[in-house]
Order: structure tokens, then sequence, then C-alpha cells
């Protein structure tokens, strides 16, 4: 498969297009596990992240490389957003689930 894209010219426009699905995927993925899971969520998104750059690392076919390699920084990247995340819910910019209790991180003034 890789062959063919590359003969075709269109091996990068492939990767281009499923790095922008996987960064837009992460988006709704980051505010649900925010709202059901809270900041405690980020040590699954740097295992995620650890194993995609090891896993890319140890493949050879560039397009799962590549796409690996865009899903470990891109779980890596979640971790901040997670973050980020808080400060929304505690600015009232997203719901808080109300079975959560507020992380002590949010008391803080802006």
């Amino acid at each position: 498969m890789t062959q063919t894209l590359s003969e075709h010219g269109l091996l990068g426009l492939t990767i281009g297009l499923l790095t922008f699905l996987i960064i837009g995927i992460f988006h709704p993925i980051v505010i649900k596990a925010h709202y059901y899971f809270g900041l405690g969520c980020r040590w699954v998104f740097f295992l995620a992240g650890i194993a995609s750059g090891i896993s890319s690392f140890l493949i050879a076919d560039i397009i799962w490389s590549t796409l690996l390699g865009v899903l470990a920084f891109t779980c890596f990247w979640s971790i901040l957003e997670i973050s980020e995340q808080e400060q929304r819910v505690a600015r009232g910019w997203f719901p808080a689930n109300p079975k959560r209790q507020p992380s002590r991180k949010t008391d803080r003034a802006d």
C-alpha cells in the first residue's frame, strides 16, 4: 500500500489526512475523559503515548510508523489539554460532572 500511494504521489496527503483525523478524534476524547475521570486520566494518555512511541520505533512501514508517532505525541499533548480542560470547566465553559468531586487545583484564582 505504501508503494502504491508513493507512486501516485499520495503518501504525504494520506498521512496528512490521517494525522488530521487523529487530532480531531482526540478533541472529544479529552473532553469526555475529563468529564468522567478528571485529572487522573492523564496517566492513561501518558502510557498510551509511551506505547505508541515504542511501537512507532519498532514498525518499519512508513505509514504505520508515522501514524503511531503522531498518535504518541497527540497522547502527550492530551495530558496538557486535560489540565486546560479543568480550567475551562472551572470557568463554566464546559459542564462539570456532578458525580465527581472537583479537583483541588481549580480552587486557585485566575
